[in-house]
């Protein structure tokens, strides 16, 4: 005695369309942050450099943890960035290397230079 036959089981159709969404979302994702990672690069080459008079008032970093369960390993990258304020009062938030964020002190006064939103340098005056 067999079960009764009801055609095609509901998994198979299913599964299949779930597993088509979860790809396009997945590849649609990564073509995104591509297009948002070129689009932000040429719009800082098309930047002009700019060296301006700028006080450092915050500086911060952010620590990404990926941890790989089957080898109990993890990974640990940190990205620095520190907040300037020009003469104007506007303040920008800029992005740099763990070398150049070091050489920064909260307080200190120098000449910022920028392209867009890359940083480029920071002359401290004495």
């Amino acid at each position: 005695m067999g079960f009764p036959s009801t055609g095609p089981s509901i998994m198979f159709t299913i599964v299949p369309i779930f597993i088509s969404i979860v790809f396009i979302i997945v590849i649609g994702g990564i073509i995104f942050t591509l297009f948002k990672g070129i689009t932000q690069w040429n719009y800082n080459n098309k930047q002009p450099v700019l060296s301006v008079n700028a006080k450092v008032v915050a500086k911060r970093d952010q620590i990404r943890r990926r941890r790989q369960n089957d080898r109990h390993s993890s990974y640990n990258s940190t990205t620095y960035y520190t907040t300037f304020e020009v003469e104007s009062g506007d303040r920008m938030e800029l992005e740099m290397t763990g070398e150049q964020f070091g050489l920064l002190v909260e307080g200190d006064l120098g000449k910022l230079t920028f392209q867009g939103s890359r940083y480029k340098g920071f002359e401290r005056t004495i």
